[in-house]
């Protein structure tokens, strides 16, 4: 880990306390700014957005070394997230019980992205679903009726259509919009997708998605937790 923040200005426990409330609450890059400088901390706003592209990459995959697997029964849905002043799409799943499975943001929303996403999730979680439930936007149904034939999904997976039980994915969508939006919009696609990466680490911590016991770190603070993680 002393190789990861060679060179840096600041320490290490510096770098990882404000890039991860940067990703966890719902505060701008000059609240941050404003706020180290109170502790006699003089930084600039690029310099942690810089920390946050450098650094969130190498924190989610370290941190998944320790996930969890999530259920079996996803609940897969699209919002929005500006990036330029356009509009791209966030595809995320999450399963029965609330567990984020994956996401990923793509610049357009069809077939060819609602698979790519598939792929990407079932990748992640090493398994395939056994439901998938969906709203009626006919571009996912057919991204999951193809992978079926092509024998990229089982053919057992089950498809259904059901606005009443992904209200629980569009409640989770919040916690993701509340946080990217003091952001105000991002400058470019790459820069955005990172972010957003790292927010969803920040929620699946959250939300306990890691077994972290081997660690015998019971109790201790997120500090604690974080050196041990990124040090293992």
């Amino acid at each position: 880990m002393r190789n990861l923040f060679a060179g840096r200005d600041f320490d290490r426990e510096v770098i990882i306390l404000w890039v991860r409330r940067y990703l966890r609450f719902k505060l701008s890059v000059r609240d941050l700014v404003e706020m180290m400088a109170e502790r006699g901390l003089d930084l600039a706003h690029t310099t942690i957005l810089r920390w946050v592209w450098r650094y969130a990459p190498e924190f989610i995959k370290r941190w998944n070394r320790f996930g969890k697997a999530a259920g079996r029964s996803w609940r897969v849905d699209e919002t929005y997230i500006k990036v330029r002043g356009q509009w791209t799409y966030l595809y995320r799943a999450i399963d029965k019980a609330g567990q984020t499975v994956d996401f990923r943001l793509s610049k357009r929303r069809d077939v060819g992205a609602a698979k790519a996403f598939f792929h990407k999730a079932i990748r992640h979680e090493r398994r395939p679903p056994h439901i998938i439930t969906l709203d009626g936007y006919a571009a996912s149904h057919r991204a999951v009726r193809e992978m079926q034939n092509d024998g990229l999904l089982p053919r057992s997976t089950r498809l259904r259509s059901s606005k009443y039980l992904n209200n629980l994915i569009e409640q989770d969508h919040r916690g993701i919009k509340s946080r990217t939006r003091p952001m105000l919009g991002f400058k470019n696609f790459s820069s955005a997708a990172i972010t957003i990466a790292g927010v969803e680490l920040l929620r699946r911590i959250h939300k306990d998605q890691f077994f972290l016991s081997r660690l015998r770190l019971k109790d201790q603070a997120a500090p604690a937790l974080w050196n041990a993680v990124l040090a293992a």
